[in-house]
């Protein structure tokens, strides 16, 4: 069995959860199933392989607030490694890197940014010629961190500026979709004025549990009238996921195929048969399936959910070959695998439905932010972006579904039992998240649009205060900074 040690100063830096989340990749960026052990002041990472790696964990930095870092590949050995200083020398080498890709492309570099790599590479230094002092070389390394992360986040701005001016003169404001879930109930007329300011779109969930509670009785008038509502207001129709594979997505009565693949998959094909029909000429996107590279019921198989995959997309097409159809991938970056033995990471699940033909009009990626289990751990602006350009060399358009929380107390209508890191959530976090990460996605030649999974925290939804309507249904100031993104950048 492989093992990695890093030493934390101080101590309680990181709490046992924190460290529950810590996980290794690789250099296809692919994480190992790991085990995560906190003892005194060292992390502990064990796995099946020896290979070299990268450890990404949460971390609060000084101005920046909990991120998920990650250190620079490194090789097994006895001695462990000081995890600060590593933390420092990932960050800033990855930042580096990213310079050299974007300058070959034409991006110009502020000269503030140079200047506070300059800054951070000499606490960087510091940092390593003191390691026999632990509490030096950590305090050299946390300001490292938060200064090169300064320079990453004037690199990332100016980036946004230049990619999205680029994106302009070629053909004025972008033609991308920003699109709102309009849930399982309808809209009350000051949630409709209020939406229609701040979307161009909207996704009707057309969800399988809601419509078919009892298998061969179907009742169609919520998401009927969504249709039309939207139709009315000159709304990007966003339409599914047809089928969403995990237990809130997927009717009860579904459970009694669990061990009958073919059944299961003909129930499925009927529903989607069902529903695609209903509202082809409609739907301008239809979302086929989602949740399938994560799913863990019904005891499917890998090779069975891309089979069921695959399935969705050519039925859909099929029965809509007008319409553009895309499946949607969950937690993109892969940190559930740390904890399940499985083959297919997100991205490779994808890259085998392109190369099996299927006529897939793009991806979409669903980040769903800060939540613990089951959601995206909190990510730089440049590795998100990295992440983006990753999934970008699939060669398809991307779609991007967020959830962003504005609470990290209990919520009474969450349905996931989910946990998020205290104090790191509020209103005013989840507005800036939006001011500064939608320009971000939207900034990417690819992305044909941004959709958010939660409108109101008022009806039964999946993650804790993640949408864009408190519980009194007054809207949060989230909203506001997507009314203003799409006046300053959207048809």
């Amino acid at each position: 069995m492989g093992l990695m040690r890093f030493v934390i100063t101080p101590p309680e830096r990181i709490a046992a959860e924190t460290a529950q989340q810590a996980y290794l990749s690789g250099i296809d960026r692919v994480s190992w199933q790991v085990q995560a052990t906190l003892d005194g002041n060292e992390l502990a990472v064990r796995r099946a392989v020896s290979d070299s790696g990268n450890l990404h964990i949460p971390w609060d930095v000084d101005g920046h607030g909990r991120l998920t870092l990650s250190t620079g590949s490194l090789i097994e050995r006895a001695q462990p490694y000081h995890l600060p200083l590593e933390l420092a020398r990932g960050t800033l080498s990855r930042l580096r890197s990213q310079i050299g890709d974007w300058q070959s492309i034409g991006l110009s570099v502020p000269e503030k940014v140079g200047k506070r790599i300059h800054q951070a590479m000499g606490y960087l230094g510091r940092a390593a010629v003191t390691q026999a002092n632990l509490a030096v070389c950590a305090e050299m390394a946390e300001k490292a961190l938060s200064i090169a992360l300064d320079a990453a986040d004037l690199l990332v701005a100016s980036y946004i500026d230049q990619a999205i001016a680029v994106r302009r003169r070629a053909g004025g404001k972008l033609p991308c979709l920003l699109a709102g879930d309009l849930g399982v109930s309808l809209l009350d007329d000051y949630t409709a004025r209020q939406f229609l300011l701040s979307f161009n779109a909207a996704v009707v969930p057309i969800s399988w549990r809601e419509i078919e509670a009892s298998e061969g009785s179907r009742y169609w008038t919520v998401s009927d009238k969504q249709i039309q509502w939207g139709k009315k207001h000159g709304l990007t129709i966003c339409g599914g996921p047809l089928l969403l594979c995990d237990s809130r997505g997927l009717p009860d009565w579904v459970y009694l195929w669990e061990d009958d693949f073919d059944s299961l998959q003909s129930c499925a094909s009927e529903f989607i048969t069902a529903a695609v029909t209903r509202y082809r000429g409609q739907v301008d996107l239809w979302q086929c399936a989602g949740r399938l590279n994560s799913a863990d019921i019904l005891s499917l198989s890998e090779e069975e959910r891309l089979r069921l995959a695959a399935h969705c997309v050519e039925l859909t097409r099929s029965l809509d070959p007008d319409t553009p159809a895309v499946i949607c991938f969950d937690q993109p970056w892969a940190e559930y695998m740390s904890h399940r033995e499985l083959d297919f990471p997100p991205l490779h699940f994808a890259d085998a439905l392109i190369r099996a033909g299927l006529e897939m009009s793009g991806l979409m990626l669903e980040i769903n932010l800060g939540y613990y289990p089951g959601g995206t751990l909190p990510r730089t602006p440049l590795e998100f972006s990295r992440q983006l350009d990753y999934w970008g060399m699939l060669g398809l358009p991307l779609y991007v579904s967020l959830t962003v929380p504005s609470a990290d107390h209990d919520d009474p209508l969450a349905q996931r039992t989910v946990k998020l890191a205290a104090g790191t959530a509020s209103a005013k976090t989840q507005q800036a998240w939006v001011a500064r990460y939608v320009p971000l996605i939207l900034s990417k030649p690819y992305v044909r649009g941004v959709l958010w999974n939660q409108l109101r925290d008022s009806e039964p939804h999946d993650f804790p205060h993640g949408g864009l309507f408190d519980l009194r249904r007054h809207p949060k100031p989230a909203l506001r900074a997507l009314a203003s993104i799409r006046q300053a950048h959207l048809r």
